[in-house]
């Protein structure tokens, strides 16, 4: 049984809500900032963490008012605290524990999704958590490099899952290993496993259950060999003593460092033999407690261990074809969407059904020797049978990732990529033309265009052949005009799919105002310029250089709801995308260093008449904008200490000339906080700078506010009366109503603190460009719009002999059957990834291209309409793919969600999710087409 290691809770003094999670944040941050290869990041599950979460955000002051459903867990008194968690459990991570080989660990669920189904915490923080809260078990995770130019950091969440086959004793263990350790490290942990020494045994690549490569490079990663998940590897005992009839192989493997054909099938024969005759068991003469152990077949398990999700996933209604699902295996919903487009396209669904085998090109460099071929046809085949249950896609996955690396492993991948890469995969595989021959294409020199086009797609064809380019490629005409000698290049290049850009900006204006806690300055609002998905840190950054910021401040930011603060923007990681353009945000100035220190929020209550069912109520309402200062005590706190606070923070909108009640001019109010020290603390220690000697602020002390603090018990504490002293909340946050009397109001101009500007106001010419939607007629227009190359892609003009920024136009040519659109919803920068959330409007029926394409020649109307698409939802890198289907013999559209099939209506095809699109050419002779595919009645097999 493998050992599930947990963590003991510490015996220390519990923290309060917001102590912990001020602690993690601080340790994250740290953690984060100093991520490298080889840490280690902990699984933690979803629901424990969302529910830690809500209980260290409950103690925000406003959290209860603001309508959310966290506040509901309240009683209606507002009084009620949520539970703190239990300890950690994530059992709901992992199959059963008692089931599971020693050798491979604890084993997590093949199907979780990150922000789903768990978190990944770096070791600084699981640590934390384990030694506040105990529980387990551990689920530890390496980080690797990753990526084409192994750059990138990425956790390896699932290592290698590996079936070892030892011949000719047939014993089979599973292990975990990271495709980063070595073959030196495999070579080590099958010889312990098996109690073998290195010198006995040879291992080999045996992908397929064919001998790919002997894996004699102990220092080469499993990567670098490109061993895939779920694959076998031979464990071949050399000399072993039951193997005398077998040792001229096995020896000549080991002196020659090859294996003669005919005395490999010999062997393997025998192999085959030994393992059936064992009944997958191994010899138990001689054999470890471990060998027994570790017997188990790993292949029939995953075969159950499929079985089982199948089940559970979604059953196809019986007689209907094409309505099959596919498990996700693990953030492989990018992979899914693209398939069922792809075996629904009518074109697709009859060739693959029929016998393509023999325009399989074996020879093609360039292709996949039919290998992918034949796995998605398999794959097709299974999700066109009628009653089946949902798919576990795993021999095309392992397929994929054996001749495209980066689709390997099971993180989440951009699925019009994956599609780019298996269109040219499965072109490749199934080119008709065995020997291409070599063309060298002519310039135009003036000739027509229709003569050129029709050349260069001869020549096109004459190397590219198959069922790929039949349906879905078309063509371009590319112009290219040097700036210089006006030169003008005239090409036709074939493509597969259109990647269309959506019109947008990468930054925007944020408005925010900008408060004092001194009482140094009155309130200013100011526009600055971030970066679209920014975070909060370059919004601070823009404010910093505006506001006159001393070096001894920092900028607290607030988002402000209903004369309340809904909360605080403290950490700097937080997205810019989730402040909205009709937010109100609030910027404070605050010392930076400030020992034990807690915001004293002043939320400002003016007296409001109320008429209900005849009845005349009177209450106090919140109004205008809180304001924030920096409370620096340890113990108790005198009210006076805290009515010079509040002083403080107002005196700038203290009215010049208006004598106060003490008889004091509010102008020495107004000037009162330049004459108080503005060293490290707005709030000062409440034992030595608010206790100045300064005349004007002795001059104050009498004038007493009409404030009120709400202790922990949510008791209001009156604080304009008395000297004594009060003990704040344990919070960070301390709550301060001011009750402005009429006579109050007219001493202080209190408009400063109201009509808190939206962070973007729009006129209303902005207002309807913003609200309607961009067409995908002007991405169209967009993307074969002329304009000048990038520098990176200057053109050699054969004129001039130089590299020129020449200007480029493209324009159709020739469509293709099927027409596959990209919506460029993912943009790059070399410091920057985010995704357009634009919203797309894009014809399902009649979608009319005739007027873009310049062969005029061609008479015949081009309209396509819509049978399919991809939709991306949620950030990029953790978000989740889908696909809408419309079944033709039905007439009907369905939603695919992996393992999930709903029937759906026309309209909710149109999302702001959609990302690739799928056409097909209508034709008038086409009208009832039924899919493409005859009834699967009648041509199952």
């Amino acid at each position: 049984m493998a050992e599930v290691s947990m963590c003991s809770s510490s015996g220390s003094t519990e923290l309060t809500p917001e102590e912990e999670r001020i602690v993690i944040r601080d340790i994250a941050l740290a953690a984060e900032a100093n991520t490298k290869e080889g840490d280690i990041f902990y699984l933690i599950t979803q629901r424990w963490w969302q529910h830690w979460i809500e209980y260290v955000n409950q103690d925000q002051p406003i959290n209860a008012n603001d309508g959310s459903s966290f506040a509901e867990i309240h009683d209606s008194f507002g009084s009620s605290m949520l539970k703190r968690p239990a300890s950690i459990d994530n059992s709901d991570l992992i199959y059963d524990a008692a089931s599971e080989d020693s050798s491979a660990g604890i084993e997590i669920h093949d199907t979780l999704l990150e922000g789903r189904d768990y978190v990944l915490l770096p070791q600084e923080v699981w640590n934390q958590l384990c030694l506040w809260y105990g529980g387990g078990p551990k689920l530890a995770r390496k980080v690797i490099s990753a990526g084409l130019s192994q750059t990138e950091l990425t956790v390896e969440v699932y290592p290698l899952r590996l079936q070892l086959l030892e011949v000719p004793k047939g014993d089979r263990s599973t292990i975990r290993i990271s495709k980063k350790e070595t073959i030196g490290e495999l070579h080590r942990r099958a010889c312990e496993i098996f109690d073998l020494n290195l010198e006995q045994v040879c291992i080999w690549d045996y992908y397929g259950h064919r001998k790919h490569a002997l894996m004699n490079d102990m220092d080469k990663t499993l990567d670098d060999a490109n061993i895939q998940m779920d694959q076998d590897i031979l464990v071949e005992i050399l000399n072993h003593g039951n193997h005398n009839a077998l040792g001229g192989c096995a020896s000549y493997v080991q002196d020659n460092g090859t294996t003669d054909k005919e005395a490999t099938s010999i062997y393997l024969e025998a192999s085959k033999s030994n393992l059936i005759s064992a009944g997958g068991m191994p010899n138990n003469k001689g054999a470890s407690k471990t060998e027994v152990v570790q017997s188990q077949n790993p292949t029939s398990s995953i075969k159950e261990l499929d079985n089982t999700y199948g089940q559970s996933g979604v059953s196809t209604r019986g007689s209907s074809c094409g309505l099959t699902g596919l498990l996700n295996l693990g953030n492989t919903c990018f992979m899914n969407s693209a398939i069922q487009c792809l075996v629904h396209t009518p074109e697709f669904a009859r060739y693959f059904r029929e016998d393509y085998h023999q325009e399989i090109n074996w020879q093609n460099p360039l292709g996949m020797v039919g290998e992918l071929a034949m796995a998605f046809g398999d794959l097709l085949r299974k999700l066109w049978a009628p009653g089946r249950t949902s798919v576990a896609p795993r021999p095309f996955k392992a397929k994929l990732a054996r001749f495209a690396p980066q689709f390997s492993g099971y993180n989440q991948h951009d699925s019009q990529e994956l599609l780019a890469f298996l269109l040219d995969g499965l072109h490749e595989d199934l080119n008709r033309v065995k020997h291409k021959p070599y063309i060298k294409s002519r310039d135009a020199d003036g000739r027509p265009d229709e003569e050129v086009a029709d050349e260069y797609w001869a020549n096109h064809i004459a190397r590219n052949d198959s069922i790929i380019v039949d349906v879905c490629q078309g063509q371009y005409k590319s112009t290219l005009v040097c700036p210089v000698c006006n030169k003008v290049s005239v090409t036709f290049d074939p493509f597969m799919y259109l990647s269309l850009p959506l019109q947008s900006t990468t930054t925007r204006t944020m408005t925010v105002t900008v408060f004092t806690s001194d009482g140094s300055k009155r309130p200013s609002t100011f526009t600055v310029t971030v970066p679209k998905q920014g975070r909060c840190r370059d919004l601070i950054q823009a404010l910093n250089g505006t506001c006159s910021l001393r070096h001894s401040e920092k900028l607290l930011l607030a988002e402000v709801r209903d004369h309340l603060i809904h909360r605080f923007l403290e950490d700097p990681l937080i997205s810019l995308s989730t402040i909205k353009d009709d937010d109100h945000i609030a910027a404070y100035k605050i010392p930076k260093l400030t020992k034990n220190a807690k915001y004293l929020q002043l939320v400002h209550r003016s007296q409001e008449q109320v008429t209900s069912d005849a009845h005349i109520m009177s209450g106090w309402r919140p109004f205008g904008t809180p304001l924030v200062s920096v409370v620096s005590c340890e113990g108790p706190v005198k009210k006076d200490c805290l009515q010079r606070i509040v002083k403080r923070a107002l005196s700038p909108l203290a009215k010049i000339g208006t004598l106060m009640d003490t008889d004091v001019s509010d102008s020495s109010m107004s000037h009162a906080g330049e004459d108080l020290n503005h060293h490290d603390s707005s709030a000062e220690t409440c034992t030595s700078s608010l206790n100045s000697d300064d005349p004007k602020s002795k001059a104050m002390e009498p004038f007493k506010l009409p404030l009120q603090l709400l202790n922990e018990e949510n008791v209001c504490i009156e604080l304009s009366s008395g000297e004594e002293a009060v003990r704040l909340p344990p919070s960070t946050s301390v709550l301060v109503y001011i009750d402005w009397s009429q006579k109050l109001l007219k001493k202080f101009d209190t408009g400063y603190l109201e009509n808190l500007p939206e962070v973007f106001k729009s006129g209303p010419v902005m207002k309807k460009a913003r609200t309607e939607p961009l067409s995908l007629y002007s991405c169209l227009e967009s993307f074969l719009r002329e304009e000048p190359l990038v520098p990176e892609d200057m053109w050699f003009c054969p004129q001039c002999k130089e590299r020129r920024q020449a200007s480029k136009k493209l324009d159709l040519w020739r469509l293709p059957e099927v027409l596959v659109i990209h919506l460029k919803r993912f943009s790059y920068s070399r410091s920057m990834k985010h995704k357009l959330e634009t919203f797309v409007n894009f014809p399902i029926h009649d979608f009319d291209l005739t007027n873009y394409v310049a062969n005029k020649n061609n008479s015949q109307r081009q309209l396509y309409e819509l049978y399919a698409l991809t939709n991306h939802y949620g950030s990029m890198g953790s978000g989740h793919y889908t696909a809408h289907i419309k079944l033709i013999d039905e007439n009907r559209w369905y939603s695919f969600d992996d393992s999930h099939i709903s029937l759906i209506n026309e309209e909710e095809v149109k999302s702001a999710a959609a990302y690739v699109l799928f056409y097909r050419r209508v034709k008038t002779e086409d009208v009832s087409l039924s899919n493409g595919v005859q009834s699967c009645a009648s041509t199952q097999k």
